[in-house]
Order: structure tokens, then sequence, then C-alpha cells
């Protein structure tokens, strides 16, 4: 057995990219950084490049690759057309699977067929091909660990036991800025207000989805692909201390639950060393600061998104792949001032109207889907979608 794991973290200048790193440090007996990417984040893949030595880095945005790649650096510069090759190399063991939103398909799809461990916190590529990548990865040998929280939680929560003993899942949300927000003043809600979540430090998008609770929905739909379990089986609740991650009711009325603080450094570090556990050095869970945990149940007419996305996974086919599209365009549309925050529901359930199929889509087709979508979007009128 080898004494260290080579590790590529896809979307290492994003927010869990860092925070992997930062587990990665602090466990270098144990892996080497062999290959970080980024999009368009150039100066600060240069900055992780310079501490972690890696072999290589990718840079996707073509404009950025070619504007670097005749730089003269210690380490090889791959772009984007060169990662599903780099991805597929036999000497890499865990792939950190950190890109935001549908962008990170093909690379996970990747990691699937070549039997990898994949740490996986780009929920997407399961909400928009779950039913692709679960199947290829029984069939490599891939093994698929969660870095979300919440179904690190479950993970948890679910070792040692029969899965035919669990009645339910519990997925816990903290409610994000506008759980105590009267609805009927939704349509006032600033950019500057969505982005600043109460518990977590994310990325703007991720931000955004926790805001209207999409991120929830989409969480929901993974969980069905990484624990097998339909919808009715699937609960959320919202929790603002966001402490209990999640939990797991078995059939005889036992719950486990999974605690710990607010920091996403805990379910990268289990992500990486599962099936082990590994000592930490920062602080942990202290309940007397703690000593109030309280729960509600999910308002889904304040926060439509989470009902979309359940009735998407219902629905099956197509309306998954699409829910996640016109989300990704929606939130961008909204970080952009086109629209209001109210229209985000609007724009995702337009999209499922239009082109929500019952039919299981291939790859090409969920390529096709998603591309279709933005398309239409794109060409929608602004008096219709947008705030002017």
């Amino acid at each position: 057995m080898k004494s260290k794991q080579n590790v590529i973290i896809l979307g290492s200048t994003g927010s869990i990219g860092t925070s992997a790193l930062e587990v990665l440090e602090s466990n270098s007996d144990k892996f080497t950084v062999k290959y970080l990417s980024t999009n368009t984040r150039v100066d600060l893949l240069l900055e992780q490049a310079k501490k972690f030595q890696p072999e290589g880095i990718i840079i996707t945005d073509e404009k950025a690759y070619n504007e670097l790649k005749l730089s003269n650096l210690p380490f090889k510069i791959y772009s984007r057309t060169d990662l599903t090759k780099i991805i597929v190399e036999e000497d890499i063991d865990v792939v950190v699977a950190a890109m935001v939103g549908f962008a990170g398909l093909e690379s996970t799809l990747e990691a699937a067929k070549s039997g990898k461990k994949i740490a996986l916190a780009n929920k997407e590529t399961l909400v928009a091909a779950g039913h692709i990548i679960t199947k290829l990865a029984q069939k490599s040998g891939a093994i698929i660990i969660p870095i979300d929280s919440e179904h690190s939680a479950i993970l948890q929560c679910l070792v040692g036991e029969q899965r035919e003993q669990v009645r339910k899942i519990i997925l816990t949300a903290s409610g994000g800025p506008f759980l105590n927000r009267d609805f009927e003043d939704f349509h006032n809600i600033t950019i500057e207000e969505a982005l600043r979540h109460p518990n977590w430090k994310m990325g703007n998008k991720i931000t955004i989805d926790s805001a209207t609770m999409m991120n929830k929905g989409l969480e929901v739909i993974e969980a069905h692909w990484l624990f097998g379990l339909p919808k009715d089986q699937i609960e959320v609740i919202i929790h603002p201390q966001s402490i209990i991650h999640s939990m797991v009711e078995f059939v005889d009325g036992s719950i486990k639950a999974q605690l710990g603080i607010p920091d996403m450094k805990l379910p990268i570090q289990y992500a990486l060393s599962y099936p082990e556990r590994f000592p930490v050095s920062y602080s942990t869970m202290d309940f007397i600061k703690y000593s109030q945990l309280t729960f509600q149940k999910p308002d889904l007419n304040k926060f439509k998104c989470l009902e979309l996305a359940y009735r998407s996974l219902e629905l099956g086919g197509s309306y998954p792949v699409v829910l996640n599209s016109a989300n990704e365009v929606a939130v961008q549309k909204f970080l952009d001032n086109e629209i209001k925050f109210t229209q985000i529901p609007e724009i995702i359930e337009d999209a499922l109207e239009k082109f929500g199929t019952s039919k299981e889509p291939d790859v090409d087709e969920i390529f096709e889907f998603d591309a279709k979508v933005r398309e239409y979007f794109q060409k929608s009128n602004k008096v219709i979608y947008g705030i002017s």
C-alpha cells in the first residue's frame, strides 16, 4: 500500500478547494497534492501552486490558459482539454470534485468511469446525472464520498447499519438569511442581503442557493442517488444553529445524528480519510456554547425552490437536469442584478414546464437539455424576467 495518496483538486480556488488544501496541509504525511485547477482565479492558483508544489496546474478558462501557458513556471500548465486525461491517470488516488455547478459534470463522469475515490462537493453532478454516475461507479468500483456536511453526516450515521433498517433520513437546513423574513417583503431582497449567510462562508452561487433553499432541494436529489432512497424517505427540517448536520431514523424509532461546529473542514477531512478518522487540532464542539438547538418545518410556499426540487425528483427523467440548469441561470441573473430574488423560482418553474420530460436522458441528452435551457433564457425578453 502506498504511504501517500495523490490528490487532484478540481476547483482548488473556491471555498471548498481552499478548505481542502488546509486539510491536506494538516495531513501532509498522508497525502500529496498532485494537481490543482481553477477556471479564472489564476493569481490564487499560482499562490497555491507555489506553496504545495504540485506536478501541474489546470486552467479551464481558455483565455486565462492562453495568457499563462508560455510562462516560465516550475510546474506544468494544462488546459480544460487535458483535464479528463489527467483524472484517469493511474497514480491519481483521490479526486476532490469541487468545481461549481454543471461545469463539474464531465470531470466527475470521468472519475467515476476510472474507478477513483471521489470526494464529491459538486452536488449538481448527481442532480443532473445521478442515474449515470452511480451506475458507472458500481461498474468501475469508484467510491463516492460526499463532502456536503449533510450527506457526510448521513454517511457517518449509516456506518455499521443495514440500509433496509432505515425509515428515513433527515436533512437539516439553516433556513438561510431569510428564515424569519416576511414573504411579502421578499421582493425587496438585495444581492448583499442574500449573500449574508448566518452560519457558513461559501461561494456566491451556493450562498444564493441557501437563501432560496434550492441548495437543500439539490441535496434532496443528491441524497436520493447517494443512499438509494425515494423522496418520501428524505425529509428536510430547519435547524438554524447548523450544529446537527443531519440525522437518520431507523425502523425501531431510534435516531442517529451527527453533530459538529459549522466548519467544512470536518466533512472534507472525513471524505479524504474515509473509512478512517484522522485527529484534528482545531476547536471542536462545545455543548455549553450551543445549549439550545431548535427545529421547525420549512415553509414550501415561502421557499418555492425546495418544493420544485421535490417535484423534479418525483417526476424524474429530464426534470432534475432542467431544474439545475434553470437554477444556475436564474441565480446568475439575480447576481447580475437582472431579476429580483422572487423571480428565481419563477424562471425555474417556467423551464420545468417547457423542457421537462419523463424520459431518462443519456449523457449527450443531459448536455443538450442544459444547453437548451441556457439558450432559452439568454434569448428571453428582459421585460418578462427583468427588473426594469
